[in-house]
C-alpha cells in the first residue's frame, strides 16, 4: 500500500487500484464528485511535477475510460481536474514512491496505453446537479430537469422547467466559459444538434463562468453520457466524429503471483531493455518489483 495525504486531498495505491479522496476545500467540480477508485486497466500513466512549493500529481487515464473526463473533451482547469493532486513542500519524497509503485504495477501487468472502447469508471453518482448562469441542470438516472433562474431569457422563463427522459437523449455537450464567450451545457434530442444560442435554446443551460459552480454541469454531462445507449455516445461529444477505437481484450493468464507468470514477465522485462525500450533504471525497478512477489 503507498498513499499520501495533503491538504487537497488524498491518494493511495494498493496494487488494484487507484483511491482518490478530494480535500475539504478542492474545487467543487471535485468535492461533488467525492471518491473516486480509479482501476489499475484504466491508468495510462502517472507523474509527479516538482515546482518550488512543492509538485503536482498527475494520473493519465486512458482515453474513453472515465466519462468525466470524456465529456470535459480536454476543457477542465487544473483546479478542477480530479485526477491532479497538489503536493506540499514535506511530502514530495511521498509523491515520487507512489509514482514508481504505479508505474511498476503498470510494467508487470503490461497494461496498455491506447485508448478503450467503453467507460472503466461509473463515472458521477445520480441524482446529480450543476450549473448557473441562467438555470440548474439536475439527473436522477432516468429524467433530466432543467430549471431556471430570474436571469434566464424571457422566452424560458414563460415556458418553464424542461424535462427530458433519458430515452429521448442523443447526446450532451459541455463547453465551459472562455474568456468573454459563455459556455453551455446542450441536451441534444432525437439526434438533432441545435445551433440556436444557449441563452435561447429550452434545451440547453447558458453559462457565464461567475462561479466555480458553474463548471459542476460537467457532472451531469458525464452521468448522462455514461447512461446514453453506446449506439448514440460517439455523438455526444462535440467535434468527435467517429467512435472510440475498439480495444481487443488482452488473453487471460493465471493469477499474478503465479511463479510461471512472474518470470516470464522477467524474461519480457530483459527483451523490453535489451531492445532499448526500457532504460537501465526503468528496467532496474521493474525487476526488483517482480523478484520481490517470487
Amino acid at each position: 500500500m503507498a498513499d499520501i495525504i495533503t491538504r487537497d486531498g488524498t491518494w493511495s495505491f494498493d496494487g488494484d487500484t487507484v483511491r482518490i479522496v478530494p480535500g475539504g476545500k478542492a474545487h467543487p467540480v471535485r468535492q461533488d464528485l467525492g471518491e473516486i477508485v480509479v482501476p489499475l486497466e484504466a491508468v495510462a500513466g502517472v507523474a509527479f511535477e516538482p515546482d518550488r512549493k512543492g509538485g503536482r500529481l498527475r494520473l493519465r487515464l486512458r482515453a474513453g475510460a472515465c466519462p468525466v473526463l470524456r465529456a470535459a473533451d480536454g476543457r477542465l482547469k487544473d483546479a478542477a481536474d480530479p485526477y491532479q493532486l497538489v503536493v506540499d513542500k514535506g511530502r514530495t519524497g511521498v509523491a515520487e514512491y507512489l509514482v514508481d509503485e504505479i508505474r511498476n504495477a503498470l510494467v508487470i501487468e503490461q497494461v496498455p496505453t491506447g485508448p478503450v472502447d467503453r467507460f472503466l469508471l461509473p463515472g458521477p453518482a445520480v441524482p446529480v446537479s450543476g450549473g448557473g448562469g441562467d438555470g440548474t441542470a439536475s439527473f436522477d438516472g432516468e429524467t433530466v430537469r432543467l430549471t431556471w433562474n430570474w436571469k434566464a431569457e424571457e422566452s424560458k422563463e414563460a415556458a418553464g422547467a424542461v424535462t427530458i427522459p433519458l430515452s429521448e437523449v442523443t447526446g450532451v455537450r459541455w463547453i465551459p466559459c472562455i474568456g468573454l464567450e459563455n459556455g453551455s451545457l446542450r441536451f441534444d434530442r432525437g439526434g438533432v444538434v441545435s445551433t440556436a444560442p444557449a441563452k435561447f435554446d429550452p434545451y440547453s443551460v447558458d453559462l457565464w463562468g461567475l462561479s466555480k459552480r458553474e463548471y459542476t454541469a460537467v457532472l451531469v454531462a458525464a452521468a448522462v453520457l455514461v447512461r446514453i445507449p453506446p449506439v448514440a455516445a460517439p455523438a455526444a461529444l462535440a467535434g468527435e466524429a467517429e467512435p472510440v477505437p475498439a480495444i481487443e481484450p488482452a488473453p487471460a493468464e493465471p493469477a499474478a503471483d503465479d511463479h510461471d507468470v512472474l518470470l516470464r514477465r522477467l524474461r519480457e522485462l530483459g527483451e523490453l531493455h535489451a531492445a532499448g525500450i526500457l532504460t537501465d533504471e526503468e528496467f532496474a525497478i521493474a525487476k526488483g518489483a517482480v523478484l520481490k512477489r517470487l
